[in-house]
């Protein structure tokens, strides 16, 4: 550790972590800025990559005729556990990646890397740790699951350098935020179909939603360091329309996802719920849309963090088709 991170001010909450979080308030001092750099003061993130595994392992089951097994309940624990771990290995390593970006933005620079807690092999340590965490749960799946939960560390070593040279890196962070839903279906049924695919698209859409509108934050700061995204790309004034066809996008896919991998299990009900789930989902994001203003940073925050009721509420319905 650097003499710099012993100092009070490198102990302190970073900038733009939720005041009073547990990792401020009750994580180890030594600690903090290893979960900092994981992200573990701001939750969301790990719900945003979690949730589409929870989508591809409850459309799995309620596509099944067994319904839910035994072992679903280990899919289901590894695959929170796992969100958790390789969460914050992906942050560590945009962190590492960004760290000279991060120290020109008022927002980020009181990160751990750009306000000296810790060095680069510290924190590539740290992220090798957590990616072997990953590893030990991804190798309990099944084959098809492993090799797609291998194949996903090339989308998850892009994404930071995707600000760099094109303005969609939202996109990028889309295809690897969403790549559980695969690893989750294949890890139910230990294979891969049309309808998995067709939901991971759909999440896409929905990150393209979401961080869209988080970019809305940054835009000033990214122009002056010439860092691309889709908020600085479609402007103010292109924004909410560009919203709302990636709103359109995803619910409709959403609902040929459910449709797709339940039509042949001729039961009502869990095609109803899975629907219903899609419905309620939309609604979240068209509430989002009605109170956006990518003028405001704190409501730009405040309508991205409220992404997970969003996919829970779609999670939850599915689970429910996978029940009943």
């Amino acid at each position: 550790m650097t003499e710099r991170a012993k100092t009070p001010e490198a102990q302190a909450s970073v900038a733009d972590a939720p005041k009073g979080n547990w990792v401020d308030l009750y994580a180890p001092a030594a600690l903090r800025p290893y979960l900092r750099l994981s992200r573990a003061d701001r939750p969301i993130g790990t719900w945003l990559l979690l949730l589409p595994c929870y989508w591809g392992l409850w459309l799995a089951a309620a596509a099944d005729p067994a319904g839910i097994g035994w072992r679903d309940l280990w899919i289901f624990a590894g695959c929170t556990i796992g969100a958790a771990v390789m969460r914050g290995a992906g942050c560590t390593w945009n962190d590492i990646t960004d760290r000279e970006f991060d120290a020109a933005v008022a927002r980020t620079r009181s990160r751990p890397l750009p306000s000296g807690q810790v060095s680069v092999r510290q924190a590539v340590a740290w992220m090798t740790l957590q990616c072997l965490i990953g590893a030990a749960i991804l190798f309990t799946f099944t084959p098809m699951a492993i090799a797609l939960g291998v194949a996903s560390l090339a989308l998850v070593a892009i994404y930071p350098f995707a600000k760099r040279f094109t303005w969609w890196p939202q996109f990028f962070l889309g295809l690897a935020f969403n790549w559980g839903t695969l690893v989750a279906w294949a890890a139910h049924t230990g294979s891969l179909s049309l309808p998995p695919v067709i939901l991971w698209v759909a999440g896409i859409l929905w990150t393209l939603f979401y961080d869209t509108i988080y970019a809305h934050q940054d835009k000033e700061d990214d122009a002056l360091i010439g860092v691309k995204s889709t908020a600085r790309l479609f402007g103010d004034d292109s924004s909410r329309l560009w919203l709302t066809r990636f709103l359109i996008g995803s619910v409709s896919l959403a609902a040929l996802a459910v449709i797709a991998a339940l039509i042949e299990a001729g039961s009502v009900w869990p095609m109803a719920l899975g629907l219903l789930g899609v419905m309620l989902f939309g609604w979240h994001l068209r509430w989002q849309l009605a109170r956006l203003d990518t003028t405001d940073t704190e409501n730009c925050l405040h309508l991205f963090r409220s992404n997970r009721d969003a996919g829970l509420i779609l999670a939850l319905f599915l689970a429910g088709a996978a029940t009943v």
